[in-house]
C-alpha cells in the first residue's frame, strides 16, 4: 500500500477500531491461477500476549479455503475499508487564494497480512458463529441468538462452512483525511462535508480529529 508520511496510522487502538467498525474484509490470497478475493465478515481477537488473530468462516462450496489449505505457507491479505468520500476543491480556502487546487478522495483503510489456516473443528466453528452473531446482534433490542434456531438445523448448516483463522504478522493503516492540506483548507473540508446534504459526516469527524480543526 502506498503510504505518504502524512497519512500513516500505526496506533493499535485506531487500527483495531476500524476493523471492528467495518468488519467486512476483502480476503485476498494467491495461487497458481493468480489472486482470488472474497468479502468475508471477520472477528478480531487481540490477546494480552502474542499475535492478534482474525477469525472468519466461508461456505464449504467456496474453493477459496481449499487454495489456502493447499498453500499454508503463502501469506494472505485482508483489506478493511473504512469511511470514504469525494472531496471537492470548492471547499478549500486555497481555491479562493490561488485557484491551484484539484479534487481528491478521502478514505481510511487497514490492510492486514498474515498466515492463514483452515479449521473444520465443530467446536471452533460453533464458537465462531456464536461470537460473530453476538457481536452484530448486541445493539438490537431483542438480539437473535444461534440457540434460537433448532439445534439440528444449526448442525446441518455448520456442515456447510469452513473456518479460517489468520495470525496477524503485519498491520498497516492509512488515514487520508486532508492532513496534507493547510489548517484553513481542512476546516473548509470539514465544514463542507457537514453542510453538504448527502456528504459523509463521519469523514468530517475524521478530518477534524486527525487535522486538529
Amino acid at each position: 500500500m502506498y503510504q505518504p508520511e502524512h497519512f500513516i496510522e500505526t496506533r493499535p487502538d485506531i487500527l483495531h477500531g476500524l476493523i471492528r467498525t467495518h468488519p467486512l474484509g476483502l480476503l485476498v490470497s494467491n495461487g497458481p491461477e493468480g489472486p482470488v478475493a472474497d468479502l468475508v465478515p471477520f472477528l478480531l481477537d487481540v490477546p494480552e500476549h502474542g499475535a492478534a488473530r482474525l477469525r472468519a468462516h466461508v461456505a464449504r462450496a467456496n474453493p477459496h479455503w481449499r487454495r489456502i489449505a493447499e498453500a499454508p505457507e503463502m501469506p494472505v491479505l485482508v483489506v478493511f475499508q473504512g469511511v470514504d468520500t469525494y472531496i471537492t476543491p470548492s471547499w478549500y480556502e486555497t481555491k479562493r487564494e490561488t485557484g491551484k487546487v484539484v479534487p481528491t478522495w478521502n478514505y481510511a483503510i487497514v490492510q492486514v497480512r498474515g498466515r492463514a489456516r483452515v479449521i473444520e473443528d465443530a467446536a471452533w466453528l460453533g464458537r465462531q458463529i456464536r461470537d460473530l452473531t453476538a457481536a452484530h446482534e448486541a445493539p438490537r433490542a431483542e438480539p437473535w441468538q444461534v440457540e434460537d434456531a433448532p439445534a439440528r438445523y444449526i448442525e446441518v448448516q455448520m456442515r456447510g462452512i469452513v473456518g479460517i483463522e489468520i495470525e496477524v504478522t503485519e498491520i498497516a493503516g492509512k488515514w487520508k483525511v486532508s492532513q496534507n492540506r493547510s489548517d484553513t483548507d481542512r476546516a473548509g473540508v470539514a465544514k463542507g462535508l457537514e453542510a453538504d446534504i448527502g456528504a459523509n459526516a463521519d469523514m468530517a469527524q475524521l478530518v477534524r480529529r486527525f487535522g486538529g480543526v
